[in-house]
């Protein structure tokens, strides 16, 4: 597995950390320290707009998971992969989402572009 691979496996737990001071710690590790994150409804930038924006999408989605959905495909220092977001043993996600990231010369992520395939409906 490569090194982005790897940091996409860290990624995906650190939008799964509930506590928001190790939160921080691995947005700070993972994430440069201008790291910007754009999807449909958010566009951020730096450690603490960031770690807000996954708190804030936890709120939201109280009580489920992100996991990725299979394989991380990379090239030069880009990566493309699909993830889910459901509650525990459910059959199917919630939200789908596909993001592409860049990551600088230390590895670490530069900037994340996230599109949402399948988002909940409101009733």
């Amino acid at each position: 597995m490569s090194d982005l691979a790897t940091t996409i496996g860290r990624y995906i737990e650190m939008w799964n950390e509930s506590d928001p001071t190790r939160r921080a710690e691995k947005v700070r590790s993972i994430c440069a320290e201008n790291a910007t994150y754009t999807d449909p409804m958010a566009h951020v930038s730096g450690h603490e707009a960031i770690n807000a924006l996954i708190g804030s999408a936890q709120e939201q989605f109280m009580g489920m998971t992100f996991t990725l959905a299979g394989p991380v495909d990379i090239h030069h220092d880009i990566a493309r992969f699909t993830w889910h977001l459901a509650p525990a043993g459910a059959a199917e996600p919630v939200v789908v989402g596909f993001d592409m990231v860049t990551a600088d010369d230390e590895g670490r992520l530069s900037a994340v572009y996230g599109f949402l395939d399948k988002v909940p409906t409101a009733s």
